[in-house]
């Protein structure tokens, strides 16, 4: 199944607009795997492997209590950490909740937000992505988006209603100046460890819809030079190809940037 192009959108039009191209980005979101002990012997391996790659921006998400050790780590290095998620208030009686101001004081640059299983698990909604990427801005902190459908909503033919509608209440009351660091990823949920991944034309289609609700939000030049990256079962065999087209501005990675030779190898796609 393939999705419906946006009306009057083609990639080589958005090509035609850019300014420059736009520095790709590949993320590493560990989810609730590691410990610090593993965290320190993950980057050992990984940093001599890539501290000449400057093609990419290169992100590591580790768990919370893994920040310090990633933090340190990667000091010095051509990798940024990030946290996999960050409530929207200062602070407050919150019990089990990271404000944006800890995970700068962490050493955080980078915080994923809307992950598709934190919508599944913990009742994460389109609403509260909105309230969490105006904090992480406010803050300073690079915010990665995730959009996707999941498989029902594909099959009944409702990916582009789905991903106009999470853009739309994501983008909402928001200033293009405010935005200015937001990146988005594309995950198919269907596609995120199940070993199924999207076809390159799959992602780029989906990813020319998201630019063009950016675009609608914020301005067609803020739509040319926003990131837009894929994540749904990206591994090293499948990692060229999806980087081949022109409209994925990089991965986010789960499983197969657990180990630093896998993750090397997408790095280096």
């Amino acid at each position: 199944m393939y999705f419906r192009q946006a009306p009057g959108s083609h990639p080589a039009q958005y090509l035609g607009k850019l300014q420059m191209p736009r520095k790709r980005l590949i993320a590493a979101n560990w989810k609730m795997y590691k410990n610090p002990e593993q965290t320190s012997a993950f980057f050992r391996d990984f940093l001599p492997a890539i501290k000449d790659h400057t093609r990419d921006e290169i992100v590591v998400a580790p768990p919370y209590i893994d920040l310090h050790a990633a933090v340190a780590a990667a000091k010095g290095s051509n990798v940024s950490i990030s946290a996999q998620d960050v409530y929207w208030k200062e602070e407050g009686a919150f019990t089990g909740e990271i404000s944006p101001s800890m995970l700068v004081a962490a050493g955080c640059t980078h915080v994923i937000i809307g992950h598709s299983e934190r919508r599944q698990y913990f009742g994460e909604t389109d609403d509260t992505v909105n309230l969490k990427l105006k904090a992480a801005l406010e803050a300073g902190i690079t915010p990665i988006a995730c959009v996707g459908e999941v498989l029902e909503e594909r099959e009944a033919g409702l990916t582009e209603d789905v991903l106009r509608r999470q853009c739309v209440r994501a983008f909402n009351a928001m200033s293009a100046a405010k935005a200015a660091k937001l990146v988005i990823a594309y995950e198919p949920v269907w596609a995120i460890g199940t070993g199924k991944t999207a076809t390159p034309q799959m992602a780029s289609d989906a990813h020319i819809i998201i630019r063009a609700e950016a675009a609608k939000a914020f301005g067609q030049e803020f739509a040319d030079n926003l990131r837009i990256l894929y994540g749904g079962s990206v591994k090293p065999d499948n990692a060229k190809a999806l980087m081949s087209e022109p409209e994925i501005d990089g991965a986010l990675v789960g499983g197969a940037s657990l180990d630093p030779k896998s993750f090397t190898a997408i790095v280096k796609y």
